[in-house]
């Protein structure tokens, strides 16, 4: 086992306070959004072998399936398959979907074969996989995610009482769910941009004078909106997103965002882990690029409730996410006084074998892990602190505090 070092991603729409106050370090003025821990080659995790530091990346490519396992490397090839991140949203990340893997793979040949530089501003696929995620909450965490049931979104809309939706709102009121969301959406993305910008604008204000007066989902909606409309003046993204479910996750509840499911996250502190990629597409809410048709052939319009998911009790007391694929699994442990449950007692030793490598993360209190032949010291991780478990290396862990757990479910 190995303690990480990680990298901070300073993107503008990350908290200046939230990341620093969670590792105990001095904030720096700037935004700090996120805190990568893996082997992601934009911005690896470090580790001490052999009595120098190494990229997780090089050490992983040195002996893949000493490292990863064999059921790993032959599931996913050489490399981890999943990033864990800590993320820290002060304002709203872009409107955004995913690639199912065909799509991926169908997007990155063609970019390839055209040539598209890949670090070019205007590329959409920047690898061959795609990125199912999910995202627990560690504070209440506000995001949006799918889309509402086409006659909500009529009333919400309707009830702005702007000239320029009422068009959407009789689409949304008569034609079928799934074929009423994708032509106003495209409608919306599409439109003129100055007459989009005007829309917004009208939106935004009677959102505001709503926002106060309405209750329950029309409340949180028109706050949403107003806010998103002050971050992104004119932006099309404002009037899409009242299209989606608003979520407010409690600490411990997560999110599961499969392919082309429409989301933008809006604000909190949680843990997020991903499958290994960078494929991202984008309508709205951001200054980055926006391909509207590519997205439009991605996204499912699949009106309905999100499924907010709570962990679930599994042996020796850990507590796992299930999501409906291969490349990651996320759990977590909770010790001491705070686990009742535990009949062996607050101090019980929790083994977390894996026949895959696991990166560890402590998210409150303190938890050391132990060799199980006992042969090294104990590594005590305090809060925001992680490590590195090669594939099939024993280790067991004790303590007082929460300790989340990042395997491959191979």
């Amino acid at each position: 086992m190995d303690r990480l070092s990680n990298t901070v991603r300073p993107y503008a729409w990350g908290s200046t306070t939230a990341i620093p106050e969670f590792l105990g370090t001095p904030p720096t003025g700037e935004p700090q959004a996120e805190l990568w821990m893996g082997a992601h080659p934009g911005a690896p995790s470090t580790l001490v072998r052999d009595g120098g530091e190494r990229a997780l990346t090089d050490v992983i490519a040195a002996d893949p399936e000493g490292e990863l396992g064999p059921e790993t490397v032959r599931a996913f090839g050489p490399r981890l398959p999943f990033l864990l991140k800590l993320l820290a949203a002060a304002s709203p990340l872009s409107l955004q979907v995913h690639p199912d893997l065909a799509q991926a793979r169908e997007g990155f040949a063609d970019e390839e074969a055209r040539g598209v530089p890949a670090n070019a501003p205007e590329r959409n696929y920047k690898d061959a996989n795609h990125k199912p995620e999910l995202i627990c909450a560690l504070t209440d965490f506000d995001g949006l995610c799918g889309f509402r049931r086409a006659r909500e979104a009529a009333e919400l809309l309707g009830a702005l009482d702007v000239d320029a939706l009422k068009p959407y709102v009789d689409i949304l009121r008569a034609s079928p769910e799934s074929d009423a969301l994708r032509e106003v959406l495209t409608a919306v993305l599409t439109a003129d941009r100055d007459e989009i910008a005007d829309t917004v604008t009208r939106a935004a204000s009677a959102a505001a004078r709503l926002a106060s007066g309405a209750d329950g989902a029309g409340n949180h909606a028109y706050a949403v909106c107003t806010s998103l409309a002050e971050h992104y003046p004119g932006d099309p993204g404002v009037i899409a997103a009242m299209l989606l479910n608003h979520v407010r996750l409690r600490p411990g509840e997560a999110l599961y965002l499969g392919a082309g499911v429409p989301h933008a996250y809006l604000s909190g502190l949680g843990v997020e882990i991903m499958a290994n990629s960078d494929n991202v597409l984008r309508c709205g809410l951001t200054p980055k690029h926006v391909d509207v048709p590519e997205l439009l052939r991605i996204v499912r319009f699949e009106p309905g409730e999100p499924a907010v998911l709570r962990p679930l009790p599994g042996p020796g007391a850990e507590e796992r996410y299930e999501v409906p694929i291969d490349e990651f699994r996320l759990s977590r442990f909770v010790f001491g006084p705070a686990d009742s449950s535990d009949s062996a007692g607050p101090s019980a030793p929790r083994p977390l074998e894996s026949r895959t490598p696991q990166i560890l993360l402590c998210t409150e209190g303190r938890v050391v892990l132990h060799a199980a032949d006992g042969a090294e010291p104990g590594l005590a991780l305090e809060r925001g602190q992680s490590a590195y478990v090669r594939a099939d290396e024993r280790v067991t862990a004790t303590g007082d505090g929460t300790l989340f757990r990042a395997t491959v479910a191979v």
